[in-house]
């Protein structure tokens, strides 16, 4: 398979675990961002949220979603930068262009599709917004967009606050949007040779995971089934997490068949009765049925339960926390790596699924403006070009900065 290229205008989250997805697939990803201006700190703010790793400009939340890609500062405000980004589409072969800030930018930074597929012809070009481009002045922020698509709604206890997740699931479903979006459009494009637009609303997307509960609306459901429910599942009972002698445990029924045989073992013989012999039955009795649960794991220890319910084929786990995550057998073994310039390891969560042939060492996530001079190079531009580009802050090179 042809190794592609993609020009990212990324920041924060959602983009870049787009890209990293295409790093692992062995994909050739430059990282565009803008040179240094005003008063804040330049380039991607995440480069500066975390614990300093090696340098200012690499601290830890960055880490993870850029190994592997390069980095390259343009000024995208001015024409001058403008007209370098669609020499470098047609100079580096680009497959696919990406960006992640407000629509309305788009003209005023000479990204809009319009513009980059007339330079390129073929380009697939996909955008993450907030709303899509309907509501060009929409900001993308996951905890927003969990709060406005009902997310933080149906999560928490009953009787709690609504509560964010603990993991930035509205980034990362954007995310995985462009990278099968694009994947998709690249099958088109084989098929046609044309190129695409890809716009992914960070809303539209969070909504469409609203498949358990949005649909209910329209089928008389009650109140309770569309709000919170803690750890409960609002359909299959008894599904909720319960005490152990040492921690806890989480447990799904998801059948009577299995129920049938969760009473059958002698700890939890006392749970069962006639009336809870279907799950319309235990839906009536979910609260005793729930003391019942927590009365009788009280008494044994995890691994006891644990033991228990393997031998019975009950769904279950401990609540692991993420170094336990890190270390499960099924897992140890793909994890990514990197290496700090130091050469001490650093793991990095797994791909989604197996790659044929992929590598589990990335490189390092560059510097800010790290590669603009190779880029360049490498783009047919002279020194003498790019020097001058550098001086009129077209450019941000590091390298060149690095040696006055």
């Amino acid at each position: 398979m042809k190794r592609r290229t993609v020009l990212s205008m990324e920041q924060a989250l959602s983009l870049p675990y787009a890209t990293l997805r295409f790093v692992q697939l062995g994909w050739r990803v430059i990282r565009i961002e803008s040179t240094p201006g005003g008063d804040g700190l330049p380039g991607d703010p995440n480069r500066y949220i975390g614990a300093r790793v090696v340098d200012d400009d690499r601290r830890t939340y960055f880490i993870a979603p850029n190994v592997g890609k390069e980095a390259i500062a343009l000024n995208l405000k001015h024409a001058d930068g403008q007209a370098l980004l669609r020499r470098l589409l047609v100079a580096l072969d680009v497959d696919v262009f990406c960006c992640n800030t407000v629509p309305r930018r788009y003209g005023q930074l000479g990204i809009d599709y319009e513009t980059l597929a007339a330079a390129r012809p073929g380009l697939i070009w996909a955008g993450i917004s907030a709303m899509g481009p309907e509501y060009p002045d929409a900001p993308g922020y996951d905890p927003v967009i969990q709060a406005m698509a009902g997310y933080m709604e149906l999560t928490g206890p009953a009787d709690g606050p609504p509560t964010v997740a603990g993991v930035p699931i509205v980034d990362l479903k954007a995310g995985d949007e462009v990278y099968a979006n694009v994947l998709r459009a690249l099958v088109e494009r084989a098929e046609s040779g044309r190129g695409s637009r890809i716009d992914v609303s960070m809303l539209q997307a969070a909504a469409s995971w609203l498949i358990t509960t949005l649909p209910l609306l329209d089928f008389d459901c009650r109140p309770d089934e569309v709000s919170r429910c803690g750890n409960e599942h609002r359909k299959f009972i008894p599904t909720n997490v319960y005490p152990t002698a040492d921690g806890f445990i989480y447990m799904a029924i998801g059948s009577d068949v299995q129920w049938k045989r969760l009473t059958e073992i002698p700890k939890f013989a006392a749970v069962g009765n006639a009336a809870r012999l279907t799950n319309e039955g235990r839906h009536r009795e979910r609260e005793a049925i729930h003391r019942d649960m927590a009365a009788a794991t009280r008494r044994c220890t995890t691994a006891e339960i644990v033991d228990e319910f393997r031998r019975a084929t009950i769904p279950h786990a401990p609540i692991h926390d993420v170094a336990a995550v890190r270390a499960l057998p099924a897992i140890a073994g793909r994890l990514m790596r990197t290496h700090r310039p130091d050469g001490r390891e650093a793991r990095l969560p797994p791909p989604a699924v197996d790659l044929s042939g992929a590598t589990g060492e990335l490189r390092f996530p560059p510097r800010y403006g790290e590669h603009t001079g190779a880029v360049l190079r490498e783009a047919g531009l002279a020194a003498a070009e790019i020097d001058r580009l550098a001086q009129a802050g077209i450019v941000f090179d590091r390298e060149r900065a690095a040696h006055g």
